[in-house]
């Protein structure tokens, strides 16, 4: 998010989206830890736009949807931005059991 709003401000937005629009894969880990502001999700949405249907996105959260309108405080934007994520996706629900800790347990054992 900080990168997109640097480039916004920078009035390099364009040139970040589309970059972030042709990696292969885009990685977006800990969605849903800290809330986002308007402007961060509204950047977010646009990125997602550009990748849509294009390139795949991954995304770890440990909120389930429904949960994250604490992270995206305007709900029709939330809305828009699962729309944008779920459509023909393949959404892998590993639980609440954390991996780090449970694999911490392990080598200590």
């Amino acid at each position: 998010m900080n990168e997109l709003v640097e480039a916004a401000d920078e009035k390099q937005l364009t040139k970040t989206i589309n970059r972030y629009g042709r990696v292969d894969l885009l990685v977006i880990d800990e969605l849903g830890y800290m809330e986002l502001d308007r402007r961060g999700a509204e950047l977010l949405f646009q990125v997602l736009t550009e990748r849509e249907e294009k390139n795949a996105i991954a995304i770890a959260s440990n909120q389930s949807f429904s949960a994250w309108t604490d992270t995206f405080t305007d709900p029709r934007l939330c809305a828009a931005i699962v729309d944008r994520l779920t459509y023909n996706a393949t959404i892998i629900e590993t639980g609440t059991n954390s991996y780090r800790l449970a694999h911490t347990r392990a080598r200590h054992l």
